[in-house]
């Protein structure tokens, strides 16, 4: 089992920044992909951005590409998402997820609990 924990959420105004950390634990972290992804109120869950397990391949949504960036550190069993030009369509809860192979879809296997992003105008 694979424990994940978001941080780093928050209120900030249209044009700021934020940086989003999730911690891993109970598995080896460096064999999984990694994906932030996104739920805003009466929407889908979406995928924001995602990250191969050795950090040479990302992917973002075209919504939030140029402005987002997604990290990892494997030594310390980090994944960061810094968000930068926020517009208030970013508001949600952003959640952290790790998936076996790499993947471009929402079912991954881990999930964090979600970290809330509030944008406003």
């Amino acid at each position: 089992q694979l424990q994940l924990v978001e941080s780093g959420g928050g209120l900030v105004q249209a044009g700021g920044s934020l940086r989003l950390s999730c911690t891993a634990s109970g598995r080896t972290f460096s064999i999984y992909t990694m994906g932030w992804f996104r739920q805003a109120p009466g929407k889908e869950r979406e995928l924001v951005a995602v990250i191969g397990n050795r950090g040479i391949y990302t992917h973002y949504a075209d919504s939030v590409k140029g402005r987002f960036t997604i990290s990892r550190d494997n030594a310390k069993n980090m994944v960061y998402l810094q968000m930068n030009s926020l517009k208030p369509e970013d508001t949600a809860v952003y959640y952290c997820a790790a998936n076996s192979y790499l993947k471009l879809a929402v079912s991954y296997d881990y999930w964090g609990q979600g970290t809330q992003v509030t944008v406003s105008s």
